[in-house]
């Protein structure tokens, strides 16, 4: 067996267990992906090495990187982010950035924090392709505590892909922003050509509406071409590939704007089956134990912040508009990160900014959030509706 189906195997084992351990767990409360990644470190090279990384495996991480972002962008409704709600998120992302940028800058002034504005990038981060599943689950997107997390989760994932093709780019700032505007202009055509396509009603729409039913699955191949297509213009414009994901799948919902069931669960199949289980084990691969265990001063203070900076400034601007617990609740969501925060440290370690030990240590703290912080608003959640008058 050679080296990349052996590491495919235990990945795939991995992708298997995780699910079937944690319906173990009475009310589902240890949450799948960070199942994966405890798998992915003891599979990993660090522990046991059993599985190793190589281009074929790259390649579905990446393409599990790429639909968790996918799918991300598709829950996301342009006219909410331009209404009251949206416009809270974003002015409250941008403070978290700007707090954040202040506080690393004079922790790094003490030599203990380095890649300053990759770690501040990291601490604006949420994870909203994470949370999707736990807020599906729980019924909570339909309601108002659902609708505030993505209006923040959105920004939250948004807002960090943007910094980091601005403020980390080789480039510098200002070409690095026209860049990123001519990508922009780029995926505005491409949506307003496949829109303008879809209305004139022509053959090959017929086409495609016809075979999305039969084993020509034109509608999830369609999709791939999008998310393959915008991944690889990014990476023309050597930006991350997670904007070129995130604007496939915002994209695809002005395409589908009302939804399309029969798709969205051949894509969550394809996704959540398959690929971005791969992308939280591979990830757990690259933790290094030894290093967050000879750092765990780092590790608290990098939650911590995490916490204060993301929740904290979050909590204060949800209690204008809501209680005590259900803006606390909407805290704790919106300081759940761990995608970016692995895009942001794997970015800087390839730049030669941050050390592979202290990229770490941030993927374990991005993981520490995944657990702690949906468990704890989720037992808010259950608590205030079993204390609620019936």
């Amino acid at each position: 067996m050679t080296d990349a189906a052996s590491s495919l195997f235990w990945i795939t084992l991995c992708a298997v267990l995780a699910p079937l351990v944690a319906g173990l767990v009475p009310r589902r409360l240890l949450p799948e992906v960070v199942l994966l990644l405890v798998l992915g470190v003891l599979i990993g090279p660090h522990v046991l090495g059993l599985a190793t990384t190589g281009d074929a495996i790259d390649i579905l991480r990446e393409l599990g990187l790429g639909m968790l972002f996918l799918l991300a962008g598709y829950e996301i409704e342009l006219d909410e982010l331009a209404g009251r709600g949206g416009r809270r998120a974003l002015a409250t992302w941008v403070g978290c950035l700007l707090v954040a940028l202040g506080v690393v800058a004079l922790i790094g002034l003490s030599g203990a924090i380095h890649a300053e504005v990759a770690v501040a990038i990291a601490l604006t981060s949420t994870a909203l392709g994470t949370l999707l599943p736990i807020l599906k689950d729980g019924g909570l997107l339909a309601g108002p505590v659902g609708a505030s997390v993505l209006h923040h989760g959105t920004y939250g994932e948004l807002g960090p892909i943007v910094a980091m093709a601005v403020l980390l780019g080789a480039r510098g700032p200002g070409r690095s922003l026209a860049v990123l505007l001519g990508f922009a202009a780029v995926a505005v055509v491409v949506s307003v050509f496949s829109q303008r396509l879809q209305r004139e009603g022509s053959r090959l729409v017929a086409l495609v509406r016809a075979g999305a039913e039969t084993t020509g699955q034109t509608t999830v191949r369609l999709t791939m071409l999008l998310l393959v297509a915008l991944t690889a213009l990014a990476a023309a414009f050597s930006l991350d590939a997670v904007l070129g994901a995130f604007a496939a799948g915002i994209v695809l919902r002005r395409l589908l704007p009302r939804g399309h069931e029969g798709l969205e669960l051949r894509l969550n199949g394809l996704a959540f089956g398959f690929l971005i289980p791969i992308f939280f084990v591979t990830s757990g691969m690259s933790i290094d134990p030894s290093a967050v265990v000879g750092a765990p001063g780092k590790l608290v203070l990098f939650v911590l912040l995490i916490l204060l900076i993301r929740g904290g400034l979050v909590l204060l601007v949800e209690r204008r508009a809501r209680g005590t617990r259900d803006s606390l609740v909407v805290a704790l969501f919106a300081a759940t990160g761990l995608p970016i925060i692995v895009a942001v440290s794997s970015a800087a370690v390839a730049a030669g900014q941050m050390t592979p030990s202290n990229a770490s240590v941030l993927v374990a703290g991005g993981a520490l959030t995944v657990l702690a912080c949906p468990l704890v608003a989720t037992l808010l959640l259950a608590r205030g509706r079993a204390g609620s008058p019936r």
